[in-house]
């Protein structure tokens, strides 16, 4: 779904509660278990989870080595509700040139037992948001909620 001409949305159910939901998101040991999907794996390099603090992950196929996957900073972080960032800064708020700029916009929402899970992806301009569309933007970010389901599910 499409808000905005620049703008993606993904929106899924989590059967568990939004604290579960943040332990997931908030622990490294349990974010790279979600954070890309699978086959890849995922390394947190950082995740310093207030305004101004890092994100930067690592991925890799396989045996392979490493290789960069995100690095951005947080702008806004409510616990258990919602943690903004943009990957056109880095830790620190200094600038930053990424391949694909973007600004994330997570929302948890108590939804009867478990969790309303809404992610909004604003870019720089209608192009970069068909860009990252086809790159299977609803198919990658789908799958990794669904795993972050399954993260949060096992905490409870």
């Amino acid at each position: 779904m499409t808000t905005e001409s620049s703008d993606l949305t993904i929106s899924r159910y989590i059967g568990a509660p939004r604290s579960a939901v943040w332990k997931a998101w908030s622990d490294p040991k349990h974010f790279e278990q979600w954070w890309i999907p699978a086959p890849l794996r995922c390394k947190v390099v950082k995740l310093d989870l207030h305004p101004g603090g890092g994100i930067e992950t690592l991925m890799r196929e396989g045996d392979g080595e490493f290789e960069p996957h995100v690095e951005g900073c947080f702008l806004e972080i409510v616990p258990e509700q919602r943690l903004i960032f943009t990957t056109s800064l880095i830790e620190g708020w200094r600038p930053a040139e990424p391949w694909l700029a973007l600004t994330a916009i997570i929302t948890l929402m108590p939804e009867g037992m478990g969790t309303r899970y809404m992610a909004r992806v604003l870019h720089k301009n209608a192009a970069d948001g068909k860009k990252h569309e086809e790159l299977g933007f609803y198919s990658g970010w789908g799958a990794t909620i669904d795993q972050l389901a399954d993260v949060a599910e096992r905490l409870i």
